[in-house]
Parts: structure tokens; C-alpha cells; sequence
């Protein structure tokens, strides 16, 4: 058996306590912004802003501005929560024409059916209008309670300073190269002169930085302006004259009309525990499916046991089957007006989840020039086939994997959970939730616990570090099942995170594998 790691190193990361706040990300500068942010007095939803957009800045191939996605909120002492829904949608002028099928299948995140020249996955064509901007706004309008600029003022400093190249910055720099390379701002920022991956040497005085100068000026303007000018001002006026400039079918009107919206978070109860979730076009409703299906099973062990894993795939998979022959924006009216997520609890337990997106990692590839605006490609949400409630058209709300979560145990501890990894996503939520709600699990057992996936249609993919004895009784049980290693690359497994609220205080606990993620108190 091959291993990414030699047979005698282990790897692991400790969950995080306080009697006050807590902040958990894909990466730690994020994370210590937001526990900044609590420091100085604001509340979880102040902070969550604040990791929004720094996060576009700290690790711009995962999420950023030029993206989408959600926020769900459980205010202290209240028993609803509310969604944020700032998802993205594709363009009214969007022709389907464009779009043509022709052979073998594309390979980027979902297994589609391939399309010409890949215009549903990279360029102009790939990009759906963001929602990021709105949803903070909107955030930031209903719930916060510190100034915008405050909020923003760390993303600008990181801006300014630019990114920092480490091992894992040329890691995916290099494996995304070649299409960056097509591309004269992404090719500005993220390479050299010579058109190969930035990358610095061997000791920290040779420290090479990703120039985002214009990212910080465009950050800056959203701070003195407001967030509207991103979709009705002169950052507006750009952005679609350079997305048409690239061949894109973008207009004033899709900017203009774009509104984040808040609506109710779904709740529903899972062995008198309680779950709230996102709705509608996302995998939430998918989750809710999973755990239903779950009910027909009863755990008979202190942990999870092979009979564990056999219930989850077989419950994943029929609710898979179910959401893609159902899920997606079937009326389509135009609408009016790689994955990053992130947790926070306040010191008077409101609890915040969100995920936000730009796609694939990179997005479109397409950073529009003389805003440093990295662009999500949405576009690829859609099944290019047509005649399916999820086909690709015009002015249609995109049907994505995220999935931010709350739980509230029935002895009364809180939880806040997500993840990044596409697909990925939704196998790992129904695991972690069983986890802590099945088995009464404390974040770091949780973490830690071997997982499966089972997102692809034809395997079950198993975390080698689960016993033999089990692995075998997979392998007797599931059509198709293989071992890989939970590993910083390739993403074999999805990426999240967990924070908790309970009477004696708050705690969270980072993805183990995550180079970069980090866990801060306030």
C-alpha cells in the first residue's frame, strides 16, 4: 500500500478553546483577522465579513469577490436561523449555442459531458455575475456593528503587501499554470517574467509575493464607495466591459439586478437533535434527504463501524440520485435584481457558517485586469446537456455543493460546520454530523476520524487509515471501493471545518491535511 506520508509520521491538529470567541478557516492570517475583529468588539458577523474578504486575498484560487456563495446565522439566545444566499447565476445574454457537446467528458470538478474549447470551464463564457459582494453587504447592513472600512482595512494591508509564496502557494500555482498563462492579468500576478509559477527560495530572505496591487485598489473603492459600486458604479462598468473584451455575454443589467437575499435557514430535527441548513439550489435539502434515509439505521457501537460506512454510502448515494434528477432552477427567470469555508462564534455564542466559492480552484482563470478581480466559472455548474432541471441557460441561478451548517445536540451543545471539496462536500458533512450527533464526538475525535467519499458514481473512495478488518468489510459490501490517503494533494477527500458553543465555552478544530488552516481564539 502506497502511502503520502512514510509509515511513521503522523499528522494532526488540536481543536482551539475559549471562554470567548472562536474563529476557524481554510488559512490562519484569515482566521487571526477575524479573531481581530472579535478582540476589537465586533460580533461574529463583523468577522465573517472581515474573513470574506480576506480570504479573496490570502488564498485567491479557493474563494474572493469574483465569487459566491453562503451564509447561515443562529444569533445567541434565538431558535431560527437565517441564510444569506448570495449565489451566483449565469448571464441573461448567455447562449446556449455557445456551449456545444462534443465527446468524452470534462474532467475539471463534475463529470459533464465535455464541450467545445471548455467555454463552460475556462475564459469570459465560464463566468456567472458573483454574489460576494452583495452578501457581505448585505451581511454587513443587516448585522454588523463595525464600519465597512474596519472590515475591509485587513484584506487592503494584505493586498497591498501581496501574496506570499510558501511550498504550498507554488504547489498550486504550478498545477494551475498553463491555463493562467492564457490569461495577461492572472499571468501578471501569479507568474513569473519567464510565464512559470512565482516560487521563492530556499532560505526566508528570498521571499517571493504575488504582485495584487490592483485587487487592493478595487478593495479600497468598495471601502470608501460602498458595495454597491461593485454592481451599479464605475468597478461595475469594467468588469462587464472587460468580461465582453474576452468574449464573454455579460451586461450592465446582469451587475445592476443582482441581490443577495435573506431567507430562512431549513430546520428540520435528526434524532431529537436539531439541523439548520441552507435551502433550495444547494446541497443542503441533499443533506436533509441523507439523514432521513439514516433514520432506517441505529448505531451499535461507542464509534462508527463498518455498518456505520456501509449506511452513509448507500443513504449518500440514494439521495445523489435523487438530487440530480430533481435539483436545479427548472423556471429560470432571469433574476432581479475551489471553495472556501469558514466558521465563527462570537463571545455571546452567535454562531456564523459560511462558504463561499470561485468554482474550481482559480475559478475561470480570468483575473480582469485593471480591477485584480479573480473570476468565478459557475457557468460549470450547469449540465451542458440539455433537457434536465440543472441544463445550462440563460439568467438561471446555478445549483452548487455548498452546504454551511448548524446542529444543536439535543443535551445543548451548538455546532457550526462546512467544508470546501465540491462534490465532496456533502459526504463529509453526513459523516461529521453523524459523528457528533450519532456518537457524541468532540471535534478533535471528529476530525480525526477516518472518512469515506462516495461522490463519484463508480467507487467508494476509503481513508487508508481505517483498520483493514473494516476496509474489508467495505470491500464485501460496496461495488467498488479503493484506499487513498487523506493528503494535502491530490484532494482525495473534501476539507472542513468545525466550531462549537457549548457551557463551558467554545472550541474549534481545523481540517488536519489543510496546510493552512487554522483554528484561533479570540
Amino acid at each position: 500500500m502506497s502511502r503520502a506520508l512514510s509509515a511513521g509520521q503522523i499528522t494532526r491538529k488540536p481543536a482551539v478553546h475559549s471562554k470567548d470567541g472562536v474563529v476557524v478557516s481554510q488559512n490562519r492570517i484569515a482566521s487571526e483577522i477575524g479573531a481581530e475583529i472579535l478582540r476589537d468588539g465586533g460580533n461574529a458577523v463583523d468577522a465573517a465579513v472581515a474573513i470574506s474578504f480576506a480570504l479573496g486575498v490570502v488564498e485567491p484560487w479557493m474563494s474572493g469577490i469574483g465569487g459566491g456563495g453562503y451564509m447561515i446565522v443562529r444569533h445567541a439566545n434565538e431558535t431560527s436561523a437565517q441564510v444569506i444566499d448570495f449565489g451566483m447565476c449565469s448571464p441573461a445574454g448567455l447562449q446556449v449555442a455557445d456551449y456545444p457537446i462534443v465527446g468524452g467528458v470534462q474532467k475539471d470538478l463534475f463529470f459533464w459531458p465535455a464541450v467545445k474549447d471548455d467555454a463552460n470551464v475556462f475564459g469570459a463564457r465560464s463566468v456567472a455575475i458573483p454574489g460576494v459582494v452583495a452578501g457581505m453587504g448585505l451581511a454587513h447592513e443587516m448585522f454588523g456593528t463595525r464600519p465597512l472600512t474596519a472590515l475591509l482595512a485587513p484584506a487592503i494591508a494584505e493586498a497591498r503587501a501581496g501574496l506570499s509564496v510558501d511550498w504550498y502557494c507554488q504547489l498550486v500555482l504550478a498545477s494551475a499554470a498553463p491555463h493562467l498563462a492564457q490569461y495577461p492579468g492572472s499571468r501578471a500576478a501569479f507568474l513569473d517574467a519567464a510565464g512559470f509559477p512565482k516560487s521563492s527560495g530556499w532560505v526566508a530572505v528570498e521571499q517571493t509575493r504575488c504582485n495584487l496591487t490592483r485587487l487592493a485598489d478595487t478593495l479600497e473603492i468598495l471601502a470608501r464607495e460602498g458595495t454597491d459600486d461593485f454592481y451599479r458604479g464605475d468597478l461595475a462598468d469594467r468588469m462587464v466591459r472587460e468580461l465582453n473584451e474576452e468574449g464573454g455575454r455579460h451586461s450592465h443589467d446582469d451587475f445592476a439586478f443582482y441581490k443577495a437575499r435573506i431567507v430562512p435557514a431549513s430546520e428540520f430535527t435528526y434524532r431529537d437533535h436539531r439541523v439548520f441548513g441552507t435551502p433550495e439550489l444547494t446541497a443542503g435539502p441533499t443533506l436533509e434527504r441523507v439523514l432521513d434515509i439514516l433514520m432506517n439505521w441505529q448505531p451499535k457501537s461507542q464509534g462508527p463501524d463498518a455498518a456505520a460506512y456501509i449506511a452513509y454510502d448507500q443513504a449518500i448515494r440514494a439521495a445523489n440520485t435523487e438530487r440530480m434528477q430533481t435539483m436545479g432552477d427548472i423556471a429560470h427567470e432571469p433574476v432581479p435584481g475551489c471553495t472556501s469555508h469558514f466558521n465563527v462564534i462570537d463571545r455571546d455564542g452567535t454562531l456564523v457558517a459560511v462558504t463561499q466559492t470561485l468554482l474550481s480552484m482559480f475559478g475561470s482563470r480570468l483575473m480582469l485586469p485593471t480591477t485584480g478581480v479573480l473570476m468565478n466559472n459557475g457557468i460549470m455548474w450547469f449540465d451542458p446537456a440539455l433537457g434536465k432541471p440543472n441544463s445550462i441557460a440563460p439568467g438561471k441561478r446555478c445549483l452548487s455543493n455548498m452546504m454551511p451548517t448548524l446542529l444543536e445536540h439535543r443535551h445543548g451543545r451548538r455546532f457550526a460546520l462546512g467544508g470546501a471539496g465540491g462534490r465532496k462536500i456533502m459526504p463529509a458533512m453526513v459523516q461529521l454530523v453523524s459523528f457528533l450527533l450519532d456518537f457524541d464526538m468532540g471535534l478533535e475525535s471528529a476530525m480525526h476520524t477516518p472518512r469515506i467519499d462516495c461522490s463519484m458514481a463508480d467507487v467508494t473512495v476509503v481513508d487508508e487509515t481505517m483498520n483493514e478488518e473494516m476496509q474489508a468489510a467495505l470491500q464485501a459490501a460496496l461495488p467498488s471501493v479503493i484506499s487513498a490517503p487523506r493528503t494535502v494533494y491530490p484532494f482525495n477527500f473534501a476539507c472542513p471545518a468545525i466550531a462549537e458553543y457549548s457551557a463551558e465555552g467554545n472550541a474549534a478544530v481545523a481540517e488536519t491535511m489543510a496546510p493552512w488552516a487554522e483554528a484561533v481564539a479570540e
